[in-house]
């Protein structure tokens, strides 16, 4: 199909035209851009389509979302509550409604929120006493069982931790309920998985709702059954947004012996990098820290990866064409993750293998030392803006002054590191005006903590944010030379808004919606 989007302020993010007022597109691609006047004379005989002055924006790409974790919570109880009372009133709900024996689902609390801090087991027992009940915390690392889910799983006052987790137990020695880290996968391995048929429905109907926020191409980072699912999609032609797939570690041996690399796929699905884990989460204090929680003084959190084991991971991945994305939290972990990818990359380097586009997934916190090294390293910062609003106060109240150096993209930036930003949906939500505007402000929507933001100086610009959502997935994703622009020769994925975002105050970002959204040269979603 041959077609003009015309009347419109369109940022192609091309140097050479910076702002144009016409774009043509043939089938899936951008032909041209450039004036009206231009464009009419050129390709008069195209199909016309006012944009009746609206604003063109290329696609956003999210570059950390969990499609089935988003997907399967959003039917999962609501536990993101400001009391633990509320969230068990929730529950207490749908067990009302449930079968005995039917196992009970739940997703998002935070018992940083409550002033009790951890609920128990014997508190779901009392409303639950005839069904598995299993909670997962809003940052995914930690879990909340009753007595029943902890029967099944068999775990009782003797069950030591597993490596990379941990059980807590109360002052008698009986576990309380949460689990830490690997310990949830004590649980979660109970719990019958949907099918990959379900899977992909869940994902079919995610679609829309990404569309809706102009969100064209992400970056996945769950399991295998989530590619199988998108596997299915995409063999049905029902995959409408473009997702770079991430390898679980449990799977590496299954993609070097079938050939798997990072790039392997087309345009719609596509390999990224090994998934590993440095340490945990803020929440549940299970980030990996030089130094002890403030609120937690004798707690340094879990080193789930050493530095060792990063490099070793990764030689093996690069001897196959993979490259690496690493969480890490806390600075510790960071410091690990940096000091095993500095070995990898010499090890590249010595033994002629291809300079990959690794990541450290989230780069919370940073010791002072090591804020340069991302660059020097050549490594993809991969951050989501909207945590920094979500966990401010509890940084503070975790992390004191050290929060000067978290969610520091403003730095990374200035050293010339690649920024890439996401959400880390379902762990916040994958609206990418709410991030604009963190990156923007530093403040929550509702002005906190004050008009200059929580530590200004990490404030972006616009345009900085923007590229960080649009050309630096592109880049992540090893498709700079197709995506993430609207420029000649490039991909037809680009979104429209009512308001012109440069020209909005910062504070109206978390207003904006997309008008319509195009995927692939097709509009996907009007309003």
């Amino acid at each position: 199909m041959k077609r003009i989007l015309y009347n419109a302020t369109i940022l192609p993010q091309d140097v050479d035209r910076p702002v144009v007022s016409a774009l043509v597109i043939q089938d899936d691609r951008i032909l041209t851009a450039g004036t009206t006047t231009d464009i009419f004379a050129e390709f008069g005989n195209y199909q016309k389509q006012n944009m009746g002055g609206k604003f063109i924006l290329p696609g956003i790409i999210d570059a950390h979302i969990h499609l089935e974790n988003h997907g399967v919570n959003a039917q999962k109880i609501n536990c993101e509550t400001r009391t633990l009372e509320k969230c068990l009133q929730h529950v207490s709900a749908r067990v009302k409604g449930s079968k005995p024996g039917e196992w009970i689902l739940g997703h998002g609390w935070n018992q940083n929120d409550w002033h009790e801090g951890f609920g128990s087991a014997s508190m779901l027992d009392k409303i639950a006493p005839q069904n598995p009940v299993y909670l997962t915390a809003k940052s995914l690392h930690a879990g909340w069982a009753n007595g029943q889910a902890l029967k099944i799983a068999g775990i009782d006052a003797s069950t030591p931790d597993p490596e990379n987790g941990r059980i807590n137990h109360d002052r008698s020695g009986e576990p309380t309920g949460i689990l830490l880290e690997d310990a949830m996968l004590l649980i979660s391995l109970k719990i019958p998985p949907p099918t990959v048929h379900t899977l992909a429905e869940i994902i079919k109907k995610i679609q829309p709702e990404l569309w809706n926020m102009g969100i064209t191409g992400v970056h996945d980072f769950d399991k295998g059954s989530c590619f199988s699912a998108l596997k299915d999609l995409h063999d049905n032609g029902e995959l409408k947004v473009r997702v770079l797939k991430s390898i679980a570690r449990e799977d590496l041996d299954e993609a070097i012996s079938t050939g798997l690399r990072s790039g392997s796929g087309d345009d719609f699905l596509r390999i990224g990098s090994l998934k590993l884990f440095a340490d945990g989460a803020l929440g549940p204090h299970t980030a990996a820290m030089f130094k002890p929680f403030i609120d937690d003084y004798e707690n340094y959190g879990i080193l789930t990866m050493n530095k060792e084991k990063i490099s070793e991971y990764g030689m093996l991945a690069a001897n196959n064409g993979i490259s690496l994305a690493v969480h890490a939290i806390g600075d510790r972990a960071n410091n690990e993750v940096l000091e095993g990818f500095k070995s990898l990359r010499d090890y590249e380097c010595k033994n002629g293998l291809k300079h990959l586009r690794h990541r450290i997934e989230h780069v919370q916190l940073l010791h002072p030392a090591d804020a340069g090294r991302l660059s020097e390293l050549d490594l993809i910062a991969s951050m989501q803006p909207i945590h920094a609003t979500s966990d401010m106060t509890m940084a503070d109240k975790t992390w004191g002054d050290r929060c000067s150096t978290a969610y520091a993209w403003k730095t990374q930036l200035d050293h010339g590191a690649h920024l890439a930003f996401g959400s880390d949906a379902p762990v916040d939500s994958p609206n990418p005006f709410l991030g604009l505007h963190a990156a923007v402000t530093r403040q929550r929507v509702d002005d906190l903590p004050g008009k200059a933001g929580w530590y200004p100086e990490q404030c972006l610009s616009f345009g900085e944010a923007l590229r960080a959502y649009t050309e630096a997935p592109a880049y992540a994703a090893g498709m700079e030379d197709r995506s993430g622009k609207l420029k000649p020769g490039y991909l037809a994925d680009l979104i429209v808004l009512d308001r012109n975002p440069f020209l909005c105050h910062p504070s109206e970002l978390v207003d904006l919606k997309p008008a319509a959204t195009m995927v692939n040269g097709d509009w996907v979603f009007e309003s």
